[in-house]
């Protein structure tokens, strides 16, 4: 019998049977490299289900008396309006004709009357749809498209601009409806498809992923959008945000481009927040918001280091607005707002919607830091006033002024008289600065005009008091500044002034 070179049959089996074992490292990384995802998801069922209750909402402009159509004239004699506008549009599609011979042949309006605008959902099976307010804004006839093909003409019940939410009202019963969902459960990263008209291509589907959420945009502080990657286009305003339980989660509302296309971001107005507009625009016909009455801003790096805290949060307060909640409650110009009923505020902008979601009436719990120390204040929530008056005074340099050789921290400075402050809406203190020169005060981006309130926690009633309240800072400290009528915080990092700075 021959022997193998290589041992025998056994050794070689036990050795073969070794090496397949997985090695300890091996072992620890097993799994570590397979991925997290895989496949993509199949929209077909969801979308089956329910684009019945998508809608396109387009208009017809106002429509020329036909000659001869007038009082005495053997014409209707009815007055002109817009009621007279539906008949004759419903006349000449669905009705008799002219001569009263009965019905007329149907008739398809043309791409120059039928001016697609956007798209929408229904909410209700007796006709009631939600869109974006600047969809039908300024629409004469506005003319809803269901699935199934039918156009009603529709109503609007309700528009509010601050949410720029709007709902609308067909004479329809048993209508497909939408079902919805919860934004809230939504993550970042979940896959969400849109249904609109984009362009006017009715029904149209497309899909991406929550990008983030929570997002401020200029002009809609009551809004936290839910910013997502799906393609959205002129023509998807209004419609549908579906989560993957074919739930409505958002109301597609605006895009970032600089081109006027998509680009890869998009913005949904949540929906939780749309439905209470909703209910309040099919209850009353307007919207009530809560309100707080404070100016605040974002604390960045600095004021966070000069109010002690961890890490940039919260809503600083910069002005108290007279007979606001705020002004019967114990919170102060300078104080950061870290919660609101339970809700932790991130950013300034976190505060607003939160306020807004208040009843006027009710009581809300703040979470504060002043003076390096937490404490708690509750405060009735009154109703946001139909208009808010801005801040008044300027910004200007007084003339007569003198200047020092050397300014202390850059500042050229001047205390105001009783005048001027009247003509800024102050009751007490404040100091101006006349000129900045290259130092502390310029790298905190003070500038000429600009009128200094306090330092930190402690009000200046004039340039000395100012200066010495600088000068006792230890590190970067706070000035509470009036510019052009608003108050803001600027951090400035305070160091010892030359001798002939006082």
């Amino acid at each position: 019998m021959l022997a193998g070179c290589g041992g025998s049959d056994s050794q070689s089996g036990k050795q073969q049977a070794d090496a397949a074992k997985p090695t300890k490292a091996e072992k620890q990384n097993d799994g570590g490299d397979q991925p997290l995802v895989s496949g993509l998801p199949d929209f077909t069922r969801l979308v089956k289900q329910v684009s019945p209750a998508v809608v396109n909402i387009s208009a017809l402009p106002p429509r020329a008396q036909p000659p001869g159509k007038n009082a005495g004239s053997g014409g209707s004699t009815a007055p002109q309006g817009q009621g007279d506008a539906l008949r004759d549009w419903l006349h000449r599609f669905f009705g008799d004709d002219d001569q009263g011979n009965g019905p007329a042949p149907p008739q398809m309006p043309d791409d120059s009357e039928h001016v697609s605008l956007g798209s929408g959902f229904i909410i209700s099976p007796n006709g009631y749809i939600l869109t974006n307010r600047h969809v039908i804004a300024g629409a004469g006839q506005i003319v809803v498209k269901l699935n199934d093909r039918r156009q009603l003409i529709a109503k609007v019940v309700g528009a509010d601009p601050d949410s720029d939410v709007a709902v609308l009202k067909v004479k329809a019963d048993h209508l497909p409806t939408v079902k919805i969902g919860d934004p809230n459960k939504l993550d970042v990263g979940a896959w969400v498809v849109a249904i609109g008209s984009p362009f006017g291509f009715e029904t149209s589907v497309t899909a991406g992923i929550v990008s983030a959420k929570g997002r401020s945009l200029a002009d809609d502080q009551y809004v936290p959008f839910l910013q997502t990657d799906v393609a959205i286009n002129p023509g998807n305003s209004g419609g549908p945000l579906f989560n993957m339980a074919g739930q409505v989660v958002g109301i597609n509302s605006q895009i970032y481009s600089q081109t006027g296309g998509y680009q890869g971001v998009s913005f949904a107005i949540p929906i939780d927040i749309a439905m209470k507009v909703a209910k309040q625009l099919r209850t009353t016909g307007h919207v009530t918001r809560g309100w707080l009455g404070v100016q605040i801003q974002n604390v960045d790096r600095e004021l966070a280091q000069s109010f002690k805290l961890q890490r940039p949060e919260g809503a600083l307060v910069t002005q108290i607005l007279k007979g606001s909640p705020a002004s019967k409650a114990d919170i102060d110009v300078g104080d950061v707002i870290l919660s609101f009923n339970g809700h932790t505020v991130d950013s300034a902008s976190d505060l607003p919607p939160l306020v807004a979601s208040i009843a006027p009436g009710e009581k809300a719990k703040l979470k504060i830091l002043r003076d390096g120390k937490t404490r708690t204040e509750q405060v009735t929530i009154a109703a946001l006033p139909a208009r808010l008056q801005g801040g008044q005074g300027g910004s200007g340099t007084p003339n007569g002024q003198s200047k020092p050789d050397e300014p202390p921290f850059g500042l050229t400075l001047q205390s105001l008289n009783t005048k001027q402050r009247r003509a800024l809406g102050l009751d007490r203190g404040g100091v101006r600065v006349t000129d900045v020169a290259p130092g502390p005060a310029a790298e905190a981006g003070l500038q000429p005009g600009d009128v200094i309130l306090s330092v930190g926690s402690t009000d200046v009633e004039d340039r000395q008091s100012l200066l010495d309240a600088l000068r006792q800072a230890h590190g970067p400290v706070a000035l509470l500044v009036l510019r052009g009528g608003v108050r803001l915080y600027l951090p400035m990092q305070t160091q010892a002034p030359d001798k002939k700075g006082g």
